[in-house]
């Protein structure tokens, strides 16, 4: 598909440059030089290296770092990127910018395989993994580099991200500042599963991380795997396209689709692939980046910061979390929106000149202690659409609130003294879309639907509604939440999806930058944290087990942090439902070993039922 291919070139080339506008501002004041560096065991790696003009002896400059799978393009010692760097800012304050293309990408040699397995112990110079090739790649530039001064930081955004943070590893004594922005930390929970359910919205990059190329190349030696189709309809496509064993149509030759359909439990596949179980004692300082509607990597900023905090609290460990989409917060958009919601202007450019550089700056041009200045969280409100600051996060102060499903509708804050239910048919043929905008169902992934409109949703037969009162004072929600589900089904297996929602009132006026003009704000039901949780894993991600029909049984949905006040005039809505295709792959709801070889009498109708003690743990701040 072609189309497709310049798509994940452009998206790539967002990535790594960061959405800049054309400027010959890097090919004025740098000089490039391409060269291979040679990693341990022999395999050399592409790599770029920027140097300032102006550097000299009596000049030095830190090195800041980005190792990619997405190409380091422009290749050619003339050719130039539009901006160097994290930002226009850093570029233009002057750094030593280098970009690597990883082993078995692009320029590199050696074989690619996705989030490469930590080895901890390394026994001989076979032994390598990210961390070694970081550690080596920050040896070699520190005594090669013209006219750097000693300190390395290292960034990236999405997969470039993982790299940053699988790098920490590395323990480089001149990797002295690590900025893993969206990064993967465990492809079970990040990017292509969330608690094991495949996202079939990303079906159609399966080519980007599937396929291996021949030889050291510039060109997109995948583009040939790129499925061809004659709609635009992604939701349509997936659903004709039947059962995922009809995926080999396309995919017999892709090895990670096929090792994806072949480890459909956390074995030790995906295991090895858990980058947080390596964490111990964390040399360089850590800036946590992410965004709260983040459709990639929501979960990989927050659990690397958690976990670090827990495995070296002596660390410098901060995050810092924005209004914005996969990467959003490296562009400058002037209005910031994500999908219809307006949060203000310039937030990007506040984030990287108070923030990012103001990180980098002290940790590889100034002092270097842990005096930063910057807050151990820096986090956006998303109801209040302002910054907060926390000295930690979770908050400690915070309360848990449970906020019940009861058979009525309602969301009461206590039990409803009488054992009730409520039940909906759901139908793997028809499945509840994950979205109304179905331009963005073929693309590299989704982004928009993380605050959408849900009343398309709600409206549905097999969606269920629970909403509180008309909020009479603001209620804070910061930190974790829990939905703690009491449900049975007709079938043998169920897919779970709780949202929690912000209901506007009906008098809310359009703002003046809405991108779609068919949309009303009054009413509008803005999705501010949602999550799946296949049934099949409730007790153990390792050891799938069936549901007995129609006997109740306990599943957890672990949704990710919020920071949002739901303001006075407001409701607070939870939605739950079995189906958002083609967001996740759709459950057979009968139980099958392996889902991805499920055949079509598999997929049946069930009658889900959700009882009125189940609840959703919330943290409220005062």
């Amino acid at each position: 598909m072609k189309k497709l291919a310049c798509f994940l070139l452009a998206l790539a080339m967002a990535n790594t440059f960061a959405f800049a506008q054309q400027s010959d501002y890097a090919k004025e004041h740098y000089t490039k030089k391409d060269v291979y560096i040679t990693m341990r065991d022999g395999v050399k790696l592409f790599t770029s290296i920027y140097t300032p003009k102006d550097a000299s002896a009596q000049k030095m400059y830190p090195i800041i770092m980005q190792r990619t799978c997405y190409s380091v393009a422009p290749y050619g010692a003339d050719k130039y990127p539009a901006r160097l760097g994290p930002s226009e800012l850093m570029m233009k304050e002057g750094y030593i910018v280098v970009y690597q293309d990883v082993r078995g990408r692009w320029k590199s040699e050696g074989t690619w395989t996705n989030m490469t397995p930590v080895i901890d112990n390394k026994k001989s110079k076979k032994d390598v993994d990210e961390g070694s090739d970081t550690y080596d790649t920050v040896d070699w530039l520190v005594k090669n580099a013209s006219y750097n001064n000693g300190r390395v930081g290292q960034w990236g955004i999405s997969y470039p991200g993982f790299y940053t943070a699988a790098g920490i590893l590395a323990n480089h004594p001149a990797l002295k500042a690590s900025s893993p922005q969206a990064p993967i930390s465990d492809f079970w929970f990040d990017d292509f599963h969330h608690n094991g359910a495949l996202l079939e919205s990303y079906f159609f990059t399966y080519p980007v991380f599937g396929v291996q190329k021949k030889d050291t190349t510039s060109k997109a030696w995948y583009a040939d795997q790129n499925i061809k189709t004659n709609t635009r309809d992604g939701y349509q496509f997936l659903l004709d396209m039947g059962p995922l064993t009809n995926a080999d149509k396309y995919y017999k030759d892709n090895f990670y689709w096929q090792e994806t359909v072949n480890h459909p439990n956390y074995d030790e596949f995906w295991q090895k692939r858990d980058l947080l179980r390596h964490y111990k004692k964390v040399m360089p300082a850590v800036m946590l980046v992410g965004g709260w509607y983040d459709a990639e990597d929501l979960r990989g900023p927050l659990a690397i910061f958690k976990t670090i905090n827990q495995k070296d609290p002596s660390a410098y460990n901060t995050i810092v979390m924005g209004p914005f989409g996969h990467g959003r917060w490296s562009r400058e958009t002037g209005h910031t929106l994500h999908s219809n919601v307006y949060f203000g202007d310039s937030i990007a450019t506040f984030y990287q000149k108070s923030i990012e550089a103001k990180f980098f700056n002290h940790f590889l041009k100034g002092k270097g202690d842990k005096n930063t200045g910057l807050p151990k969280a820096y986090m956006y409100n998303t109801g209040k659409k302002e910054w907060e600051t926390f000295s930690q996060w979770p908050v400690a102060t915070a309360t848990h609130q449970k906020l019940f499903l009861s058979a009525d509708g309602t969301l009461p804050m206590s039990q409803p003294a009488s054992a009730a239910s409520t039940s909906f048919i759901s139908d793997p043929l028809k499945p509840v879309p994950y979205t109304e905008d179905n331009t963005t169902t073929m693309g590299f992934t989704p982004h928009n639907y993380m605050s959408e409109d849900q009343r398309f949703a709600g409206r549905r037969p097999d969606v269920l509604v629970f909403q509180t009162d008309v909020l009479q004072n603001d209620v804070t929600l910061g930190g974790e939440i829990m939905a703690h589900l009491k449900v049975a089904t007709t079938g043998t297996d169920a897919d779970w999806i709780v949202k929690l929602i912000d209901v506007y009132p009906p008098d809310e006026p359009n703002h003046p930058y809405l991108p779609n003009k068919n949309i009303i704000l009054s009413n509008y039901q803005q999705m501010v944290r949602s999550e799946i949780m296949p049934g099949r894993f409730r007790n153990s991600f390792e050891k799938p087990e069936a549901f007995v029909p129609n006997q109740k049984a306990n599943v957890d949905v672990k949704l990710q942090d919020v920071l949002h006040t739901f303001k006075k005039g407001h409701r607070i809505m939870v939605q739950v439902q079995s189906t958002a295709f083609p967001l996740f792959a759709r459950n057979p709801q009968k139980f099958v070993p392996n889902p991805y070889k499920a055949t079509e009498a598999d997929y049946i109708k069930a009658t889900h039922t959700v009882y009125n003690d189940s609840y959703v743990d919330v943290e409220v701040l005062k």
